[in-house]
Formats: structure tokens, C-alpha cells, sequence
């Protein structure tokens, strides 16, 4: 995927193009944390039928900071579509992703003919969803090397800390993350809410995309989400977790390839 940047609404945005300018567009989203490139498989498997442009949202890798509200995202995906010329769009998004991308068509229904939701949910507070904000605050800031910064990501609680590295990159005074800490709660919290409305404020296709072990997405909301929304496709992966397009992305890319020869 090839790296540019664009100017959209005073900001400093970097976006990757994956794949070449006869593709059916595909806006791609990522979640909170995340970086364009997690979609460098999903574009890979996609071309050359499809080109994924994956906008690096503000506060994230190489963009710009600014204020890290719902409303900003949305705003950032419109403008930046709108200025590349290329709506209506295909938008797919991960987790706050997911959620930028179904209220950007409830927002701008002009811009967006298709969705595809992975693990973006319609209600995002307790109880339905126990931990919403995951608190990065204490997290090192600096390490001497790349395998140290992940040992103490993970002392804290990860897994895995494989998806946060995408973010780590080589400073003078050692290895860091390119998202801000405190950012990135607070972006977090401003996502605590109910979106339902949202979710079914618009009327394009969908497909809504679950990993039956995910931790964030609870299975009964993404079936939920599915029956009352006309229009929605739900696809449950076995063995996924929230990070379905990292968990088994051939399986990913079959269900989005499916969905969007489909229409």
C-alpha cells in the first residue's frame, strides 16, 4: 500500500492506497489504537477488483492530532471522501471504526452505498459492554528496544500486544507509540454511548461482521443489530476474536468479497 496525505478540515491526515485507480472504492476504518496498514491483507486479497483507501484517522500514526470526538471522525470520513471525488463509497470499519463508518451513512447517506461493520457496536456502555475504555495511561511511554516495549504492554494485561505495536515506532531516547496515551482514553470515553439510532439511521446494505470470541461485541448485540436493521447481513466467524481481520483474514476477506460482488 502506498502511503499519501491529505488535507481535510485543517488537518494532516496519511491514508494508504491499496490498489489501483480502476478498483471499486472501499473507504477502510480502523478502531482506536490502529493503524491504516492493518488493512494491507484485506487489500491484497481484495485487488484488483477492489482499491481499499484506508484513512489513518486523526490522533492516530502519521495524522494529525485534534479533538478525538465521535463527531470529528465522521466529519474527517466525509470530508475526505468528498475530496478525493469518489462517492458513494463501499465503508468498512473496526470497532470505532465500525462506528464512524454506519454513522457516516446515517449522517451523509449520499457518500456511502455499503457498509461493512466488523465489531462495531450499537450500544457501547455497561453492563451490555463491561469494559469499554481500555486505560493505555500507564502504559511505558519509552523502552529500550522493540521486544522490551512489548514485554510491558503485556505485563499490563495484553495478550498480545502485536496490534498495538503496529504504532511503535523508533525514537532517539527508545522505542514508543505514535498515538498519544492520554488521547487515546479520552477518545475512548467519548465513545461510551448508545448508537442505536445511528445504526439504524440509514437504509444501504450491510454486512456486520463478528468474531464469536470477541470480548468487546457481545454475540446477543450483533444478532440484535442484524434483525433490526433491514438490509443487514451478520456473519459470525468461529475462532475470531474482536480482531477478526487478524484473526483469520482469508475468512475475512471471503466474507467482505462475498458481500461486495453480491452487489
Amino acid at each position: 500500500m502506498i502511503e499519501r496525505y491529505a488535507s481535510v478540515r485543517g488537518l494532516r491526515l496519511a491514508w494508504l492506497d491499496g490498489g489501483p485507480d480502476g478498483g471499486t472504492p472501499v473507504l477502510a476504518l480502523h478502531g482506536h489504537f490502529g493503524r491504516a496498514r492493518c488493512f494491507a491483507p484485506l487489500a491484497a486479497r481484495l485487488a484488483p477488483r477492489h482499491r481499499v483507501i484506508a484513512l489513518e484517522q486523526r490522533g492516530h500514526g502519521h495524522s494529525d492530532r485534534g479533538p478525538l470526538v465521535p463527531d470529528e471522525y465522521v466529519e474527517d470520513a466525509a470530508a475526505f471522501v468528498r475530496g478525493l471525488g469518489l462517492g458513494p463509497v463501499f465503508v468498512l470499519g473496526h470497532s470505532m471504526g465500525g462506528v464512524v463508518a454506519f454513522r457516516l451513512a446515517a449522517r451523509h447517506p449520499g457518500l456511502v452505498r455499503a457498509l461493512v461493520v466488523e465489531e462495531g457496536g450499537a450500544y457501547n456502555r455497561p453492563p451490555e459492554v463491561p469494559h469499554p475504555v481500555l486505560d493505555v495511561r500507564g502504559w511505558p511511554r519509552r523502552a529500550a528496544t522493540l521486544g522490551e516495549l512489548r514485554r510491558a504492554i503485556e505485563a499490563r494485561g495484553v495478550p498480545d500486544a502485536g496490534y498495538f505495536l503496529e504504532s511503535a515506532v523508533e525514537r532517539p531516547d527508545g522505542w514508543g507509540l505514535l498515538f498519544d496515551h492520554d488521547d487515546m482514553v479520552a477518545s475512548q470515553e467519548a465513545l461510551v454511548g448508545d448508537w442505536w439510532a445511528d445504526w439504524l439511521g440509514s437504509s444501504c446494505p450491510a454486512l456486520l461482521i463478528h468474531g464469536l470470541e470477541s470480548f468487546v461485541l457481545p454475540t446477543a448485540m450483533a444478532r440484535a443489530m442484524a434483525e433490526r436493521r433491514p438490509g443487514t447481513v451478520l456473519r459470525e466467524l468461529h475462532g475470531c476474536g474482536h480482531w477478526a481481520h487478524d484473526d483469520d483474514p482469508a475468512a475475512f476477506a471471503d466474507a467482505v468479497r462475498e458481500f461486495l460482488t453480491a452487489l
